[in-house]
């Protein structure tokens, strides 16, 4: 791979262990490597012009359901609760096959790359019609963004007390073994690593206590990571009170689920020592404020979990319940999210975008992204700070305050990905045109 030179920036935000923010810099791209960064570099090879621009690593999605891109707007959901929203949404999905699910995601993808995101994980716990998770991997092949997809299932269905039909779930022996053959054909453990695959049985409340268990020994045996729900919302407390006699943190740690290979999504009514044990463990939460407000399921304690030591990222959640995919939008949510609780001088716009980088590659153990320094990956985002967003703005490093929420360049790996605000790698309204076809027909 040729050289690439990303010159003259405005502004660099590094997101290094010194959060350095670098003026009218340059930075040398070299086999999918960061190999320079400073002022007057030079090379050989393409120059992009970064005039005007604030330069960020890329942002880092830590939890999504890529299928449900193709279900947002559902009538009666959109004003549900989350297991009312699931009821009304778990026979639409029933219908979904390979295209669907290959698709849905192609269209998400995408729209997370046009948000300057660089590395996404999935859920996907549903396979119905002979969908597989490799229908999403191939996806993201195809967009050229770097993929952590979770071999999700459920497997206790409504003849059984849990939430979703039984005509979704699937029996655990299938699963684990389905999971193993991902792992085996897709895992790259390696630093670089394009894909690398996690456990993630669906949540408590759709799986038996024997799967988690099963789940988190497989993981170990692996060596790969574990993620679930949890703790969502006051139904999920609920549940787990009823059904298991402690609450979900406990409930996690019971079974083997909290560490540094685990990162749980929403976690909006951890309590105090439930935010005490993921600190001590090392375990991550993915953050979902856009979603959370959607389903109205509350504000997650993030000051408290960073003041704590918590490791935290931020998810854009499935399309179904956010019904956006934009993960700039989503990093200035938390920001405003964390002042509505708890004051203006909560979070503030650099430490938010933090978690959108450096703090979501922490949670998917990928230190060799989120950051811009000599020997991490190539995965960069350009954005333009020269439009009517950021016009008057005093601190253009302030994105998420007075910024675009779409970004310029996009590199992967040192492959461009977006050029000019434009997918390069994939015949984009040709996806959304499939798309919008697979949606008419599920509605009719």
């Amino acid at each position: 791979m040729p050289e690439i030179l990303i010159q003259d920036a405005d502004t660099i935000l590094t997101m290094d262990a010194s959060r350095r923010e670098l003026p009218s810099a340059d930075i040398l791209l070299r086999d999918g490597v960061i190999v320079e960064i400073g002022p007057g570099l030079t090379t050989t090879g393409p120059v992009v012009s970064a005039l005007g621009c604030v330069v960020t690593p890329g942002l880092v999605n830590t939890h999504h359901h890529l299928f449900q891109t193709l279900t947002r707007a559902v009538p009666g959901g959109q004003d549900a609760l989350l297991f009312g929203w699931l009821q009304t949404l778990y026979p639409i999905w029933s219908r979904f096959g390979p295209e669907e699910i290959h698709v849905s995601a192609l269209t998400g993808l995408a729209e997370l790359a046009l948000s300057g995101c660089t590395l996404s994980s999935d859920h996907l716990y549903l396979y119905p019609n002979g969908a597989r998770l490799d229908d999403t991997i191939a996806a993201a092949s195809e967009i050229g963004l770097r993929f952590h997809p979770t071999r999700g299932s459920m497997s206790i269905g409504e003849s059984d007390g849990g939430l979703p039909p039984d005509a979704l779930v699937e029996q655990e022996r299938a699963i684990l073994n389905d999971t193993i053959r991902v792992i085996d054909a897709f895992h790259d453990a390696a630093t670089g690593s394009m894909c690398r695959v996690g456990i993630a049985p669906c949540s408590p409340f759709s799986v038996s206590r024997d799967l988690m268990r099963d789940a988190a020994l497989l993981a170990r045996d692996k060596g790969v990571m574990l993620h679930t729900h949890l703790a969502e919302n006051d139904e999920d407390i609920a549940y787990s009170q009823a059904k298991f006699g402690c609450r979900p943190g406990q409930y996690a740690e019971d079974l083997g689920w909290t560490g540094p290979d685990v990162w749980h999504a929403h976690c909006v009514k951890l309590n105090g020592a439930e935010i005490d044990l993921f600190a001590r463990s090392q375990t991550g939460v993915a953050h979902c404020p856009c979603s959370n407000c959607r389903l109205g399921s509350g504000i997650a304690p993030v000051r408290a979990m960073r003041d704590a030591g918590v490791k935290v990222g931020l998810g854009v959640d499935g399309s179904a319940s956010n019904d956006a995919g934009n993960l700039i939008l989503e990093s200035r949510q938390s920001l405003l999210l964390q002042r509505v609780a708890n004051g203006a001088d909560a979070m503030s716009a650099r430490e938010a975008l933090e978690i959108a980088t450096r703090g979501g590659a922490d949670v998917l153990g990928r230190p060799d992204c989120g950051r811009l320094e000599v020997g991490k990956r190539a995965d960069i985002a350009l954005w333009d700070v020269t439009g009517i967003e950021s016009a008057g703005s005093w601190d253009s490093a302030a994105l998420l305050l007075a910024g675009p929420t779409r970004v310029k360049h996009l590199f992967v790996e040192g492959r461009q990905i977006v050029n000019d605000g434009q997918i390069t790698s994939i015949d984009l309204p040709r996806t959304i045109e499939r798309q919008n076809a697979l949606a008419r027909a599920l509605n009719s």
